[in-house]
């Protein structure tokens, strides 16, 4: 009889539930599962730290559908990407860990990286198993693709011990007869919750539709589209919400974001939930009467910190296709000309001139407002970016626009920091299949770009077009000049006298591309950032670093409120 070993079984199966791509660092006891990989076909991306890894396998789960994997060894290895599981659990995006694990015969005697991986996965999972045989695996492979993408997708966890990867079965045993997923189930919403909603917007005084990643996850910016431009109601979007309906769009209001926020008597969340970054719908940011029409695909979300009007289980197509004929029926559209429509153009021209003195002052050392400015007259319209930072984030949102949905991947809802660099690679892979023109752009400042900046490597070998622009404030939320820091250093212990939030003075982070034989930029001066990303956007097959110093000091412009609402309880 034909055999077949563990590594064939796993691969085969990962290739049978559509998954493609693979990122990881090998060792023992799974360099054999990472050959196995690639003589299935699947795409195996080699990086340098396990979190970017995992960073990186989330990220292509977002842009397709479809979970990465990161495939990891025992003990550190999968310790070392927790962090990304939990990013990828609260964040809500498709992911697969695979972690080689010791063999059963060495638990409880000390065995090499003994840990207990299963149970320590668990609470970053929505599934955590361990096949207990070789015949099994197809169908905790099937379970781990399902339950990452079913529902609220997430994370997933597959243990393998060392014993099981080197076990081998009769092909006859192997049952491979488990069901592939070519398209997910569609939760369609109850109708008359639907015709709820609609009159409530009819009847609404100041509007307001706020866009979440959900939709955009679920690729419903066609008919979300379709639903701003027949009923023009503003919109703001969510920070990776962005582009589902272009941020260039006339109903976007993102300039007066506070003041549609505060005064909204209805706001219709579209795949958005009311957590940390929209101030847990409750004032001061938001009207204490306001009325609020909540769409989720996950029941356990609706009425979540505060209740709304009218909660709707569906997924974001159905519902808004729905509201959109019941609303053409009655042939209605928010008139332009009203009294809501006047305060958010003020505002927003209020707000925008704020912000465009502030990107008109090149004065040395630039700002972020400048940098930022420049930057987007020079990059595709149509560019994937990448952002990450503090205030590099922050602005970066408001500054960088995205005219297409899921083009942009940041921090996301759990504010981790070290995604940029596995980001990129995930979007620079996902754009070599779908956008093989398109250049990724990724924005970091320097303490972010510090988590993980060996994944440049990782960049350079397999030839893939990024521009990474470092924007550096020679630290944590701000640093300080030459003079200012010897000053500061000049007596005492340096670890008693060295601020917390301060890095090196304008550390040179572009001549790593040197290493490499390749360019990098140092940039103090407008022109001489729009000479290198010019220069950059000619690179088709190789990435650089743009180093960016700005102003220790700078910052964002003054806020109505504090950024993360207080609470008050």
């Amino acid at each position: 009889m034909t055999e077949i070993d563990a590594t064939t079984i796993i691969a085969e199966s990962l290739k049978a539930q559509g998954v493609e791509y693979v990122f990881g660092i090998i060792g023992i006891p799974v360099v054999e599962l990472s050959m196995a990989f690639q003589v299935a076909g699947l795409k195996y991306i080699g990086m340098r730290n396990e979190q970017a890894a995992c960073y990186a396998a989330q990220a292509i789960g977002y842009l397709t559908g479809k979970p990465g994997v990161c495939l990891v060894v025992s003990g550190p290895g999968l310790l070392h990407c927790t962090g990304g599981m939990a990013n990828a659990q609260i964040n809500c995006w498709p992911l697969l860990v695979i972690g080689g694990s010791t063999s059963e015969d060495h638990e409880g005697i000390g065995g090499f990286q003994e840990c207990p991986q299963v149970e320590l996965s668990r609470p970053y999972c929505k599934y955590a198993a361990r096949p207990p045989t070789v015949e099994l695996i197809p169908m905790h492979i099937e379970k781990a693709v399902r339950y990452a993408t079913y529902g609220r997708p997430g994370s997933t966890y597959l243990d393998f011990p060392g014993n099981l990867l080197k076990s081998r079965v009769e092909s006859s045993k192997l049952n491979t007869n488990y069901v592939t997923h070519p398209e997910f189930p569609l939760i369609c919403p109850e109708p008359e919750l639907v015709e709820k909603a609609s009159k409530l917007l009819i009847q609404a005084k100041r509007p307001l539709i706020i866009i979440g990643k959900g939709a955009a996850y679920s690729r419903a910016e066609n008919v979300v589209e379709k639903f701003i431009k027949n009923t023009n109601f503003p919109f703001l979007a969510t920070p990776m919400g962005k582009g589902v309906v272009s941020d260039k769009s006339q109903q976007c209001v993102a300039s007066a974001r506070t003041l549609a926020l505060q005064k909204s008597d209805v706001v219709l969340l579209l795949g958005a939930r009311l957590n940390w970054i929209l101030h847990f719908g409750r004032p001061p940011r938001f009207d204490k009467n306001v009325k609020i029409i909540q769409v989720d695909i996950c029941p356990e979300e609706l009425h979540n910190s505060v209740i709304s009007s009218v909660a709707v289980q569906s997924d974001i197509k159905p519902f808004v296709s729905q509201l959109i004929e019941i609303l053409s029926k009655r042939n209605f559209s928010f008139p332009i000309n009203n009294e809501w429509w006047k305060h958010l153009k003020e505002q927003c021209k209020k707000n925008q001139e704020v912000v465009m003195k502030m990107a008109m002052n090149t004065e040395i050392p630039l700002n972020y407002y400048a940098v930022f400015h420049h930057m987007q007259k020079i990059i595709p319209e149509d560019a994937m970016i990448i952002n990450e930072g503090a205030n590099t984030m922050d602005i970066g949102r408001s500054m960088l626009p995205n005219v297409l949905p899921r083009h942009r991947l940041d921090a996301g809802t759990f504010g981790t920091m070290g995604v940029g660099l596995g980001f990129a690679i995930a979007a620079a892979l996902y754009c070599r299949d779908f956008y093989p023109k398109k250049r990724v752009i990724c924005v970091q400042g320097d303490s972010a770009f510090g988590f993980s900046g060996m994944e440049i490597e990782t960049i350079v070998r397999y030839k893939l077009p990024i521009t990474i622009v470092i924007v550096n404030n020679s630290g944590i939320y701000g640093g300080f000049d030459n003079e200012t820091f010897d000053s500061i250093r000049s007596e005492g212990d340096l670890t008693q006298v060295t601020p917390p939030s301060a890095l090196y003075v304008e550390t040179r982070y572009e001549n790593m591309m040197s290493m490499f034989g390749m360019k990098g930029y140092f940039v103090r001066t407008v022109d001489q950032l729009q000479s290198a990303l010019k220069e950059a956007n000619n690179l088709t097959d190789r990435p650089t670093i743009i180093n960016v110093v700005i102003l220790p000091s700078a910052d964002r412009k003054p806020q109505s409120f504090n950024w993360l609402t207080e609470s008050k309880l």
